[in-house]
């Protein structure tokens, strides 16, 4: 069996693939997590139980729309070569998607702005489908953990330093109308029509657009395929093969199972935890900011230890040691209410000290959700490097299509069992708890997968 040999591209292109991760992040953060998505379930929809549910059901039909066409999407990918054309696409409607969410006023269309939230969640997972099959040309397999890990640091970095400023300089606080560094916000910003908020869209969109480019710039891109019609053509029957090709190549279809089960409970947990602790708690836009910039300077450091545990130990022993972080912290975040944590067997002060994040509840949610911000950077992160370590350069597109399958082939279904336990119920505390399930189940299949899943055939 050859040994396939990877060029290393040039720092300024690794760094470039990198930046990919700083541009995404902001629309995970300040809108998918903590500050547009607690709007939208505090403010816009009628009731807090409702508007979990709507945001359910959209993140869970983005995900079904990712699910199918991914994997179609990756292996044309194979076939045309050049992914920077497929991101920029995509990129375009990402963006347009994202600058329509300042329509997103309290009284507005539910439907249609859970619909453009989705098209800007199925384009951000379809770019990173085709950014993440780039890396195995990038860099030797020895490193793909270290710069994996550090891109997804990088990342976070980004997203916190654009959820400070939507603090600092664009949420006013409820009681005063001014920012928490005392500033009135920016542009004129009405915190009462919820425009602090709704201006995270245009902000991620105009993010995302310029820190992209340095990837289009300087990292190198695949060489160029067959025209579009034929690579359509070939592509959807390269997956047809892929498909049949997964299940004998045992280690990868654990991998990938294990997977599509985790990340969905992954998925999920960021995108319902701040909404389900704006809705408990009552957070204004500003504490649920600060709660994201806490959790996001955590995540830089739980990159930066797994970028150095995953070369040391592996990408295996990574993924589950964040596993059994995120389960401990979701297991605490639903123990948690006012006044009391762990079920009751602790109770606490109801009294509030001032200020944010006032009572003892609050700051015991505080305490998960810094397990939380160690372990669900080093979750993803060392998820791909795993994948991409199994993996030849050659093959990249169509399996991380696969990939991206497996994160997302039920990705509709941990959301859309939080949104269906929370109405039948009446508990959105309840309705969270199946988020462990998912994260369980996935433990228990990758344990006894190999790592790397498979030799690669060269």
């Amino acid at each position: 069996m050859a040994v396939e040999t990877v060029q290393r591209a040039s720092g300024r292109g690794i760094w470039g693939w990198m930046f990919f991760d700083w541009a995404a992040q902001p629309f995970f953060t300040v809108v998918t997590t903590f500050i547009f998505g607690p709007y939208f379930v505090s403010r816009m929809a009628p009731n807090p139980d409702m508007g979990q549910a709507a945001w359910g059901y959209g993140i869970a039909a983005a995900g079904l729309v990712i699910a199918v066409l991914s994997p179609v999407l990756g292996s044309i990918a194979d076939q045309t070569g050049p992914r920077k054309p497929w991101i920029a696409f995509f990129a375009a409607i990402k963006i347009v998607s994202l600058c329509l969410l300042w329509l997103a006023a309290p009284g507005s269309n539910l439907f249609l702005i859970v619909l453009l939230f989705s098209c800007a969640s199925v384009a951000a997972e379809f770019s990173t489908v085709f950014n993440d099959s780039m890396m195995p040309r990038l860099v030797p397999k020895s490193e793909i953990g270290r710069i994996s890990n550090v891109a997804w640091g990088l990342g976070y970095l980004g997203g916190m330093i654009a959820l400070i400023f939507v603090v600092a300089m664009l949420a006013g606080l409820p009681q005063t109308g001014k920012t928490i560094v005392g500033l009135d916000p920016l542009f004129g910003l009405d915190p009462k029509l919820g425009q602090d908020a709704r201006a995270t869209g245009p902000l991620s969109a105009a993010w995302y657009f310029v820190f992209i480019l340095p990837m289009f710039f300087f990292t190198p891109d695949a060489v160029k395929g067959i025209p579009i019609g034929p690579a359509v053509r070939e592509g959807l029957s390269e997956l047809k093969s892929t498909l049949a090709e997964v299940r004998r190549r045992t280690g990868i279809f654990r991998f990938l199972i294990a997977r599509m089960i985790y990340q969905d409970g992954v998925n999920a947990l960021l995108a319902l935890g701040g909404t389900f602790a704006a809705a408990m708690f009552h957070w204004s836009i500003t504490e649920i900011g600060m709660f994201g910039i806490i959790l996001n300077v955590v995540a830089i450091l739980g990159c930066w230890i797994a970028a150095r545990l995953d070369t040391a130990m592996g990408s295996k022993v990574v993924v589950m040691i964040a596993l059994t972080m995120l389960s401990i912290a979701t297991l605490g975040i639903i123990s948690t209410g006012p006044g009391y944590t762990l079920f009751g067997v602790l109770q606490l002060s109801t009294e509030s000290t001032g200020g944010l994040f006032g009572t003892a509840a609050e700051k015991a949610y505080i305490l998960y959700g810094l397990l939380i911000g160690l372990a669900f950077g080093p979750v993803q992160a060392s998820s791909r490097s795993y994948m991409a370590r199994s993996v030849t350069a050659a093959e990249s597109g169509r399996y991380f299509g696969i990939y991206a399958l497996a994160g997302r082939a039920t990705s509709f279904l941990a959301p859309f069992m939080v949104a269906t336990v929370t109405l039948a119920s009446g508990s959105s505390r309840l309705g969270m708890s199946v988020i462990i399930l998912f994260l369980a189940i996935g433990m228990a299949i990758l344990i006894g997968t190999p790592y790397p899943a498979d030799k690669p055939k060269e």
